[in-house]
């Protein structure tokens, strides 16, 4: 967290004009901007590009070349910023405190690079990532599909080693593979054969589609989440990952389509959005240096309820990091 003293305004504090992600005079606190109007930044967050003093990063990373199923996650990142303005107006529910007044957090846009050379994306996406987290912050990444999370823990492990994962999803992600192919069903097999991730103190969860193989990975498939509850998953979570520096990335089709059809691979039986805040929530006190939210395919969803989803669980992760900074 920066050092630095600045005024911190009182939560839900009303401005005298709209475009705060322009014009708020503190990085910090929550102000009660009109939903409907207004430059949409993630939770109207400062849009910027200068990280000195900031704790999180928010970045989209609009890429969906490597999915496999219904294109349009690189719509991901715009969808979830607009939908996130229905909650940026207040603190989230059930935690007693607002993260955005212990968090300076910023929106820094949207990664670059060129689809007209997509075996250069993964190097640039990576080169990115390592120049956002030069400046010492936790990164939060909105997808684009879920290969994104490849390049961000590339550039993680570089300063901690291999990370524990803690990852929610329909699908496991871990199909063998060959090496160099982009895929958004292979990143997390490739990241632990690289050393990114280690198996060993990472959870999967909410998996719904056959692989054999676990990897070394803990995997609470969705017929055992739903048996044996979310308490006693969350059990599992902190018996395994511990205070490791740990990695939650969220696929937004862990939840079923009925909560949340705007996804590239949506998959029946699955949870709802209720449940997957209370497994969130239920992270608190966890070594989190990073995190993302992805396939968000707009095209797909209905009246916004896959992007508010995805804002929300984003939203409830910056909680879960502020947790550890009273």
């Amino acid at each position: 967290m920066s050092n630095q003293m600045q005024e911190r305004p009182p939560s839900a504090a009303t401005p005298t004009t709209v475009d705060t992600a322009l014009t708020r005079s503190s990085p910090y606190g929550t102000l009660a901007e009109p939903t409907y109007s207004g430059v949409t930044s993630f939770l109207r967050r400062p849009y910027r590009k200068d990280l000195r003093d900031a704790d999180v990063a928010v970045f989209g990373a609009p890429f969906d070349l490597a999915t496999t199923n219904r294109p349009g996650a690189r719509l991901g990142p715009r969808a979830i910023r607009s939908a996130s303005a229905s909650l940026a107006w207040c603190p989230p529910y059930r935690w007693g405190f607002d993260p955005l007044e212990r968090l300076q957090v910023v929106d820094f846009g949207d990664l670059y690079f060129d689809p007209g050379r997509p075996a250069e994306i993964p190097e640039r996406l990576y080169q990115q990532v390592r120049d956002i987290l030069a400046h010492a912050v936790t990164p939060l990444a909105l997808g684009g599909d879920h290969f994104v999370s490849f390049p961000i823990l590339r550039a993680l492990s570089e300063q901690h080693g291999a990370i524990a994962l803690i990852h929610f999803d329909a699908h496991s992600d871990t199909w063998r593979d060959d090496d160099g192919r982009v895929d958004h069903g292979t990143m997390f097999f490739h990241a632990a054969r690289l050393g990114y991730v280690d198996p060993a103190v990472s959870v999967q969860l909410g998996m719904r589609t056959f692989n054999e193989e676990t990897h070394g990975f803990l995997v609470w498939d969705a017929d055992r989440l739903h048996r044996d509850g979310i308490d006693a998953a969350l059990q599992a979570i902190h018996a395994r990952v511990g205070q490791r520096a740990c990695y939650v990335s969220f696929d937004i089709d862990f939840l079923d389509p009925a909560f949340a059809p705007g996804t590239g691979t949506p998959v029946c039986g699955g949870f709802s959005t209720h449940e997957a805040l209370r497994l969130i929530r239920g992270l608190a006190g966890l070594n989190l240096i990073g995190m993302d939210v992805v396939e968000v395919a707009p095209a797909y969803d209905h009246a916004e309820i896959t992007a508010l989803a995805a804002a929300s669980v984003a939203h409830e992760l910056l909680a879960v990091l502020a947790s550890r900074r009273a």
